[in-house]
């Protein structure tokens, strides 16, 4: 690679392309890796599940992977055929391209990922950046989407101004410039809200590797998604600096009438990363996508299919 769009030097990628493997192997559950053709580029795709499961996609979060998220949703995995794509553009794993914000480039592209699996229709779950490529397609392919789940989802409020400066901004920047453990320390504290060592070591070196893309998504509107219609199921997390809560909950309401709303009470923008709350939001989640999963997905199945504590966050922030 003589030159990237995603990363600073072939040096930072292969340092990400090494974090992705390490997490890959904690996953709970085996996967089958795919990759499919689009019209922007390649994209990597983890499967995993039983192959009669229901279809469930779903989208990481601005600099996280697959692997990231699926360690994550481990307990559905009990039940849903999971297709965890890496978000192009966001992922390491797929095209180093960078897509449109505005118009329909998401869309269009998770089009021919949906078309490329075979998938004419599935649940669709989307973390943070993830939520914005999903509502970009519930805009322009409400039919492809059976219901939808969106966790944190950017492009629906926007943040104050100066708690993103001196929360995320200024702690990411003196990271950057002078990186430290304090310093370090400082940044995810104002973004996890259960920090470990595997997790902060990897978002370090994650801010220190990718060229960081600073563009706020454009927020969808009641009308442009006036031609979806299926349900949908919305977390909000109370101590969101890029996100607020209670106020995206709002605003979900607006834009998605049959949403379901949740705020995640005590929680900055990625939440805990332990059992207890995976099997608690995989177990509403469950509910939410319907049929009898909501049984077999639960404090029962962690031990099975959790993975072990110390795994990375569901979602890295919005760069």
């Amino acid at each position: 690679m003589t030159s990237s769009i995603m990363f600073r030097s072939p040096e930072a990628r292969a340092r990400i392309a090494a974090w992705f493997d390490r997490f890959h192997e904690r996953l709970p559950a085996p996967t089958r890796s795919r990759e499919v053709s689009t019209r922007f580029g390649a994209t990597h795709v983890l499967v995993a599940g039983p192959e009669d499961g229901p279809p469930l996609v779903c989208l990481h979060g601005a600099l996280a992977s697959s692997a990231h998220l699926l360690g994550e949703l481990g307990p559905l995995l009990a039940r849903y055929r999971v297709h965890a794509v890496d978000v192009i553009g966001q992922s390491v794993k797929s095209a180093d391209v960078r897509l449109p914000i505005d118009g329909p480039a998401y869309a269009e592209w998770l089009t021919d990922v949906l078309d490329a699996l075979g998938l004419a229709r599935a649940h669709l779950l989307g973390v943070s950046w993830g939520g914005f490529a999903a509502l970009r397609m519930a805009q322009a392919a409400p039919a492809r989407i059976d219901r939808l789940v969106l966790i944190v989802p950017a492009a629906v409020v926007s943040g104050s101004p100066w708690q993103g400066l001196t929360r995320i901004a200024i702690p990411m920047a003196l990271y950057r410039a002078f990186p430290s453990e304090e310093r370090l320390a400082r940044l995810v504290s104002g973004l996890f809200t259960t920090q470990d060592d595997l997790w902060c070591s990897y978002f370090g070196d994650a801010v220190r590797s990718y060229r960081l893309d600073f563009r706020p998504p454009p927020l969808a509107t009641p009308g442009s998604l006036a031609g979806f219609t299926r349900p949908a199921l919305v977390f909000g997390a109370d101590d969101d600096v890029s996100f607020p809560g209670a106020r995206l909950l709002a605003r979900a309401k607006e834009l998605l009438p049959r949403a379901e709303t949740e705020l995640l009470e005590g929680c900055r923008h990625s939440p805990p990363t332990d059992d207890a709350f995976r099997a608690r939001l995989c177990g509403r989640i469950a509910r939410f996508l319907g049929s009898d999963a909501a049984t077999e997905v639960g404090d029962a199945d962690v031990a099975h299919v959790a993975p072990p504590p110390a795994s990375p966050g569901l979602a890295a922030p919005v760069a």
